[in-house]
Formats: structure tokens, sequence, C-alpha cells
């Protein structure tokens, strides 16, 4: 063995003492840093392994890295990667592919729409859509099978409404379901909607597979192309992580696959898509699986309780104020949905529940409270996604349980022209409800659950703060005590979507040790007009200190 020289540990000191060297440098920048203890820098220094090494001043950390790689960026705002708390890739993804019936006024556009996309279709295919909303229509009624038959006699037709929890079909594609739709019977945890005996052609909650398990599904290789779609939406929205519910294992596997191929621009929170083989995977791997790099994890199960409001299936506590007799659906029974909580409890798994209605989010709490008996102050961040409709009563425990609320803020701004009409004044009270969970010190994580609302964290950051529509309706914002301020929105996205997926320690802030991971805007989000927020672009988005989106640059002319 070769003896090292007598002072070679005091050289070893000697250079371990010596300063790290950054291999790139942002400068000229304004930026949030969303850290508490140094809330805005103008310059940010990171090393090749992607890791934040120094933020400070320009001049100060230009003296300190002077062979350091420079990023001018000529005075833009700077935030950190913005993480969307609740949306669905696949599903983003999918919207390149079926027919985009969002923003549809009218059944009439809808079938325009249609008849526009069958033209480039096979003959034999499924002619299949996402997005229609009856309650922008004239009426706001419940459409039906007949709507769609003389367009399409042969051909079937599946469109998913909105919020994904109702589908209408056409007589062609009944003919495929699993079993008969007429009659007086009803599925577990959805319902067929009926005229007498006869299925008027519109399925809620989990009636909807009885028609869509038909659907031929995506092949490998759509798949991989549903998800690359997706990315390149998301990363130009100015997301650097998302947090995905309800993956399934099938679909897991590709991802780890476009992990291994290092195609995976921005961080990926999977779970678990219910009780079902990824859970059972999941629990294989001790309940926690992360690829090396970073970009993709899954330690995670999203369960349902409820439907949504806007289909009249949230569970409530009293009968819908529009539909009476009506107190929603349990999607999951409560005994599969206690059995679903155990095992991913017994797993180390992390529990995400859906709950929208007031009587969903009790049975939830209740669940989680009686699972996590004096384990409830331990640090699980079970959460909540949605919690939109909670009895008063309910949102201290949430707190006391050490919940996570997993909130949308478009999901208010959308809901506001027909929330009243739901469920009545009081019940408001406690709808959308931020600052009433802020004040009970409850986590707050923000997403957007595209492709329900739009992609865009921006327009969740402007409805948070003003719980305005883009044409500043109503003046003062829709129950305006329950705005939150630009930081606690900024917050949201960022600290509290990194909190809830136990990342803190790697992205949420711009803090020496933590990801690289930020956006350039073209305002200063904290001091624009609040309407301007919405319109607010990223100019790039960087993940690991590296960009993963420029913004085209516009001709001079335009």
């Amino acid at each position: 063995m070769r003896l090292l020289p007598r002072c070679s540990s005091v050289v070893l000191l000697a250079l371990a003492a010596l300063p790290l060297q950054a291999t790139s440098l942002l400068v000229n920048a304004h930026v949030h840093t969303m850290d508490p203890e140094r809330p805005e820098a103008t310059a940010l220094a990171w090393k090749d392994d992607g890791r934040l090494l120094a933020v400070g001043d320009t001049a100060d950390l230009q003296k300190r890295y002077p062979d350091a790689t420079k990023v001018d960026a000529g005075g833009a705002t700077v935030i950190p990667g913005l993480i969307d708390a609740h949306g669905h890739m696949l599903g983003l993804g999918m919207t390149h592919i079926q027919v985009d019936l969002v923003g549809a006024s009218s059944k009439a556009e809808i079938l325009e729409r249609l008849k526009a996309a069958a033209a480039r279709l096979p003959r034999d295919a499924w002619l299949v859509g996402r997005g229609w909303d009856q309650n922008r229509w004239a009426g706001k009624q419940f459409p039906t099978a007949a709507d769609l038959d003389a367009a399409f006699p042969d051909r079937p037709v599946l469109l998913e409404r909105i919020d994904g929890h109702a589908s209408w079909v056409n007589s062609a594609a009944m003919k495929h379901a699993a079993k008969p739709l007429d009659g007086d019977w009803q599925p577990d945890g959805g319902r067929i909607m009926r005229v007498g005996k006869k299925a008027s052609g519109v399925l809620v909650d989990g009636a909807q597979g009885l028609v869509a398990n038909a659907v031929p599904p995506l092949t490998h290789e759509q798949t991989r192309e549903a998800y690359k779609a997706a990315f390149a939406d998301a990363v130009a929205a100015g997301l650097t992580g998302v947090h995905d519910p309800g993956v399934s294992l099938d679909d897991f596997k590709v991802l780890q696959e476009m992990a291994a191929a290092g195609e995976l621009p921005l961080r990926l929170y999977e779970m678990a898509d219910g009780n079902h083989a990824a859970l059972d995977w999941l629990c294989t791997q001790g309940g926690h699986w992360a690829d090396a790099a970073g970009r993709l994890q899954m330690r995670t199960v999203k369960l349902y309780m409820d439907g949504a409001l806007g289909s009249r299936g949230a569970a409530l506590l009293a009968d819908y104020n529009d539909d009476h007799g009506n107190r929603g659906i349990f999607v999951t029974s409560p005994d599969a949905y206690r059995s679903a909580v155990d095992k991913a409890h017994r797993c180390h798994v992390q529990v995400a529940t859906h709950a929208i209605g007031d009587r969903g989010n009790r049975m939830v709490l209740d669940t989680y409270q009686s699972v996590l008996g004096e384990g409830a102050d331990s640090d699980h961040r079970w959460r909540v996604e949605h919690a939109q409709i909670v009895a008063l009563d309910d949102i201290p425990r949430f707190a006391q349980v050490r919940i996570i609320a997993s909130m949308q803020p478009t999901h208010a701004t959308s809901d506001m022209p027909w929330a009243e009409q739901r469920l009545g004044p009081e019940r408001l009270k406690g709808a959308y409800a931020w600052q009433r969970f802020i004040h009970e010190r409850v986590p707050l994580a923000f997403g957007s659950d595209f492709p329900v609302e739009q992609v865009n964290p921006m327009l969740g950051i402007y409805a948070a703060v003003t719980r305005q529509d883009l044409k500043g309706q109503p003046p003062g914002g829709w129950l305006p005590d329950q705005r939150v301020s630009r930081i606690q929105a900024l917050a949201g996205f960022t600290r509290g979507a990194a909190y809830a997926a136990f990342m803190e320690n790697e992205v949420g802030m711009l803090r020496p040790g933590l990801r690289a991971d930020f956006v350039l805007l073209d305002g200063d989000l904290m001091t624009v007009p609040q309407r301007q927020i919405a319109d607010l672009k990223p100019l790039s988005t960087w993940v690991d200190g590296k960009a993963v989106y420029h913004a085209e640059k516009k001709n001079a002319a335009q």
C-alpha cells in the first residue's frame, strides 16, 4: 500500500475549506425566493448537479463565481418552479387526441365540433370528447342520447363532462354497455340517469365505466405521445412539478420507461389509482418508489369518496337545494373505503382522497381519524383533494388530524355562477374556504385539476387573489373574505405543494441546497395590477438548473 505524505491531511483540509465553484449564474433578476430568511435576491448560483449553491446579489455572486456561465435575466422576475398539486397528466395529454368541448355554450356548438372531428376518423372508430358543461347552456339541463343520435346514428359517441364525473353517450354507444342500462337498478357508486325506466344517455360517476370500458384503450406508443404532449403543455405554463392523482400501474410503467430514458422535463409525483394493482405494487416497494434523477416518484394512493358538485354527485349532509331528495353519491362504499385506507396505512403509503361535498369530507375525516388513531400526530401528511364544501365544524378537524387541504382556486371561480343554486347561502360559508383553513393553520397545497381547468397556474393564482372571473366579476370577488394574498397564493403553488409531497427540502423555495427549479416571468407577480396576474407568461422554465422551456421571441413587427 502506498502511504500518503504526512502533509496530506493538511492539504485535504485546505481543499475542503475552498469555496465550492458554481457552474452557472443567473444575474440581473428580481427573485422572489419564497424563503422567509431571504425573501428577495437578484442572482442565483448553482452547480452541475442542479443544486443551488448561493442566492444573493448580482455583484456579490459575480465576484464569488467569476468563472461561472452567466445567464442574464435582463431584469425579469424569477419565482420558484411552480408545482400543481393536483393535475392529471395523461388526461392533459388526451386533450390533444380527443374532441375538445370546453367552453361550448350550446349542444348545437358541441355537435359542430363533433362533426368536424368525425370527418377525420375511420368509419368504425369511437368518437370521444371531453369538456361539456350543461351549466353553460340555456336551461342548464342534462343532455340526452337523442341529442346525438340524429347526427351519429351508427358511430358510438362518448363525451366526458368537464369535471370527469359524468359521461354523455349516444344510443350506438349504449349498445356496447356491459349490461343493459334500462330498468330500475343502479350500479355501486354511480347513477344511470333515466326517463322512466329508459336510460337517458347520461351516466354519473360509477356508472360511466359501463360504457367507457368498451372504448379501445390507448396503445403503449399512444400513451407515450400523450404524456409527451402533456409535458410540453406543463413546462410552457411554468410548471416544474405536478402531483398526478390516480395513475394505473401500466401507465406508471410507461412513465418509468420515460424517466429511465431522460424524457421527463419536470418532476412527477404520482398517486396510485385506488385499491388496485398500482397500490399492490407500491406496497411491495415499502410504500415509496423514486427514480435516481428525482423526476419521478410514487408514495401516495388516490381514493374517491364522492362525486362532483356540477353533476350533483358530491355527497352532502342535506339535500341539494336544486334537487330535493338528492344528497349525492359515495363513489366508494364506506366499508371499501375504510379497507383501502387501512391497507395504505399498513404499507406506509400516503393517502389522498377526493372529497367535494360536506358529507364526503366528513366521512374522509372520520375514517382518517379512526385509522390513524394515536398516529394522527405523526408526520403522515395525508391529504383531502378538493375539500370544496366543508361543514364549518369540520375545518378545525383538518388541523387536529394533521390533514393537508389540496385545493384548486379556479374551481371556485368556475363554480360560482351556480354553486349557490346547488347549496343555498348557508353552506357557502364552508365553500372554497381558503382563509378559514389558513386561520386554523391547515396546510394548503394549490393546483388546477387540469384538464378540468386550464393548466396555466397564473389563472389559479389570479382566482385565489381575486375570486373573480377574467372580466373582473363579481366586483370585489365572490365570497371575498376568503381571498388570499399574492404571497399566500404563490406559496400554495410552491412551498405548500412541496410540503404536501414531502419535498420541502428539495423544491418550493430558492435557497442554497435546494434544486435549481425556477421560472422567469414577463412581469412581477407581486406588483402588477390584479387582472394582469392572469396574463403573466413564462419567459423560460428551469429544472435542475437547465432550461426545459423557452418562449418563442415575437417578431418586433407583431
